[in-house]
């Protein structure tokens, strides 16, 4: 049975009407560290690489003026084995400290049967990042992984998010989130 564009399209106003909208030219710089009981999903390829219905552990999200919200998700809510460190390159951030980044690892079938062994792993290269040391203000959220939201598809309580544009930044769009987002051309210096 096909299902509408309109179907799917009033299940997001239905979505963004349970949560507040939220304008990110309102969001604050420096950015604000603020825990989350959002229901966050990363799946590759239909496998789960992350869901925090999983933890007891509070994920995190950074609010940042002209970004939509970043995630930050509680290592208890990875699939284990998924994640391995990249062996260098690091970022800095102003407000967070260094940033590591990390390899998504996930194992590929050569058939319909996921029981049978991994023929060859697939490699998704420096699209995962975390703090491992952040300075003071954002300590909570030490060792908690961000994922870009492309190759992934990411999800916040059920919606699946858009790519905040560009390649750099790691901002997951929702349709309760508003306002003009930094990481196209010609907004590098707003």
């Amino acid at each position: 049975m096909l299902v509408s564009s309109a179907v799917f399209r009033r299940a997001s106003t239905i979505r963004a009407m349970a949560h507040q909208t939220e304008n990110v030219g309102e969001y604050p710089r420096p950015p604000r560290l603020e825990p989350t009981n959002l229901h966050l999903r990363v799946l590759l390829h239909g496998e789960v690489i992350a869901d925090t219905k999983n933890t007891n552990e509070v994920a995190f999200r950074v609010l940042e003026t002209h970004h939509p919200p970043t995630y930050y998700i509680p290592p208890s809510a990875v699939t284990p084995g998924v994640i391995q460190s990249s062996n260098g390159g690091e970022t800095m951030c102003e407000w967070k400290g260094r940033a590591s980044y990390f390899n998504v690892m996930l194992p590929s079938f050569s058939s319909e049967n996921s029981a049978a062994p991994a023929t060859s792993t697939e490699m998704i290269p420096r699209r995962v990042w975390a703090y491992l040391n952040p300075t003071p203000a954002f300590k909570p959220i030490a060792g908690y992984y961000s994922f870009y939201a492309s190759p992934f598809e990411c999800y916040v309580d059920g919606e699946k998010v858009e790519a905040q544009p560009g390649n750099f930044y790691g901002g997951w769009k929702t349709s309760w989130i508003e306002g003009p987002i930094k990481g196209a051309p010609g907004t590098n210096f707003w």
